[in-house]
């Protein structure tokens, strides 16, 4: 008679894995064309497997518990190696989804990405890039749903990032320094300026990007946070801001280093401060970077180069 194992088995890895990628069992079954019961069915079991709840169930979705979190990283490096030894040994076809990066809205991260997906040559994969707030991309990283991601910090909130960061089990890693800019519009008076004041900026609107519940001046994605201004605008994307930008001449804070390409219309101005802007990539400090991740910073690294900024490191 053969014995029936209680171990997990690796459905169960691959389906837990696409319920933490997608914070939803009832998606993560729509994209494995497996019956919702049957997907809820299969997590249910695997925690009974495990012995310990590695979901929260909401009628929002799911999240993981901090042994979710945990196990996901096992689990993950599992699925992907049976990927590996099924791809070399077997035939089968790679993997869809190749790279997930959650970044502060820069727009060098978006043409980097363009580079690394154009330079892929697969016949079919499945990117994700999520520009988001700073709160949710330390988040993102933490739980796996991103491998990697883009924030900036600087000597106001590096304390505060640092210490959320190491609780998360992250690091970060620096790329460069930029000298702050202000992103306007080309028909705005200061597009001609060699250099902006603060003084010059004192009556035109200020575009921010919202934070949502996490609104602290340590999470802002632009340096200043705490600076008062008259006329304050928060958004949540870049396509907005930069309209903004246009329709009300209003200005934002950022690295300077902009994409013709993807802005267009938008011309980034020195801002007269004594503040550096240090940006870096974020990841796990006991996973290393899969190939792809490094390609993709490979050419984050590219993009930043050819605007004339110095690399760190």
């Amino acid at each position: 008679m053969t014995r029936r194992s209680n171990g997990v088995t690796l459905q169960q890895l691959h389906y837990f894995v696409e319920v933490a990628e997608e914070r939803s069992i009832s998606a993560a079954a729509d994209v494995l064309y497996v019956a919702q019961p049957t997907m809820s069915a299969a997590m249910k079991d695997l925690e009974t497997r495990v012995g310990r709840a590695l979901l929260v169930r909401s009628a929002r979705g799911v999240s993981l518990t901090t042994d979710g979190t945990e196990f996901l990283r096992y689990a993950k490096q599992v699925v992907e190696q049976m990927a590996l030894l099924e791809q070399r040994y077997l035939g089968r076809p790679p993997s869809r989804r190749l790279l997930a990066v959650s970044a502060q809205h820069y727009s060098f991260a978006v043409d980097a990405f363009v580079r690394m997906v154009k330079g892929t040559g697969a016949p079919e994969y499945e990117f994700s890039l999520r520009e988001t707030r700073t709160w949710e991309i330390i988040e993102d990283v933490r739980t796996l749903r991103s491998e990697l991601g883009l924030l900036y910090r600087n000597d106001f909130n590096r304390n505060v990032i640092d210490k959320l960061l190491r609780d998360s089990g992250l690091v970060f890693h620096p790329l460069f320094l930029a000298q702050p800019h202000i992103f306007v519009s080309r028909r705005n008076p200061l597009a001609s300026r060699k250099r902006a004041t603060l003084d010059d900026l004192a009556d035109l609107p200020r575009l921010t990007f919202d934070q949502g519940a996490n609104n602290s001046f340590y999470f802002a994605e632009e340096i200043l946070s705490t600076l008062s201004s008259k006329r304050e605008i928060r958004v949540s994307d870049r396509a907005t801001i930069f309209n903004l930008m246009i329709g009300l001449d209003g200005y934002t804070i950022s690295t300077g280093i902009i994409s013709d390409d993807l802005d267009p219309g938008i011309v980034a101005v020195p801002l007269d401060v004594d503040e550096r802007i240090e940006i870096g990539w974020i990841g796990h400090s006991a996973i290393p970077l899969t190939e792809q991740a490094q390609r993709y910073l490979e050419e984050v690294r590219a993009v930043v180069e050819e605007a004339g900024v110095e690399l760190l490191g």
